[in-house]
């Protein structure tokens, strides 16, 4: 940040404060809506606030093929009793992740291995089925990275009488610090800690602020007027 900008965001902190409570709370409200819009659109652009790339994801090496079917009893989602699944043409992929047909849900799926609670028989009508070549979704693992942390469900905004803020909270707080400062974080409860490259989820630039600065001109020029 240059000097002028400096001495430009001093004297807009100075004219933001002038601003009676509901005035200021309004702008920054919509202050912290247009800051996290910036964000979002930086992450979908899958660039750091300098403008550089994110490291790329790791290249993953190709699903060994496996054949028949698995049926295990798997955590629900929802913290719920555990469901079956049954899942067809199954692979081991990198690490301990087992991805295949699953036939309940209808699509590719993928689980970890560690986390299965139970093994089960596979049913009669599901034995020596799907067996061969495993058919992958092309365009699944070219998505851009954190888009579901990058949505409104989990970047929130918030503000009071003296600024606001944008960011995460809970749990996926703790995700989104892994990758914000390039931390070491395991990818399973019983995998061994790794290293991520560090990705800059949330960041301001001179875009940024001078976007804020802009509000606030527009926001005092219609006062006045």
């Amino acid at each position: 940040m240059t000097d002028d900008l400096a001495e430009v965001e001093r004297i807009a902190g100075a004219l933001l404060q002038s601003l009676s409570s509901g005035q200021r709370r309004t702008l920054m409200r919509r202050m912290a809506r247009e800051l996290a819009k910036g964000q979002r659109e930086r992450i979908a652009a899958q660039r750091q606030p300098d403008g550089s790339a994110f490291a790329p994801r790791k290249e993953k090496s190709p699903p060994v093929m496996g054949r028949g079917a698995a049926c295990f009893l798997y955590p629900s989602g929802g913290g719920g009793a555990p469901r079956r699944v049954i899942m067809k043409s199954f692979a081991w992929t990198t690490g301990r992740m087992m991805t295949g047909f699953d036939i309940e849900a209808g699509g590719i799926r993928s689980f970890e291995f560690d986390k299965v609670v139970k093994w089960l028989p596979v049913p009669e009508e599901y034995r020596n089925a799907g067996a061969g070549k495993l058919r992958r979704r092309g365009g699944v693992r070219r998505r851009a990275m954190f888009r579901r942390l990058a949505s409104g469900r989990f970047l929130r905004t918030g503000i009071n009488d003296q600024g606001f803020w944008v960011g995460f909270s809970g749990k996926v707080s703790e995700i989104a610090t892994v990758h914000q400062r390039g931390l070491r974080d395991k990818p399973s409860v019983r995998a061994a800690a790794i290293p991520y490259p560090r990705r800059e989820l949330l960041g301001d630039t001179a875009a940024d602020r001078e976007h804020m600065l802009d509000m606030l001109y527009l926001h005092l020029a219609d006062d006045l007027g």
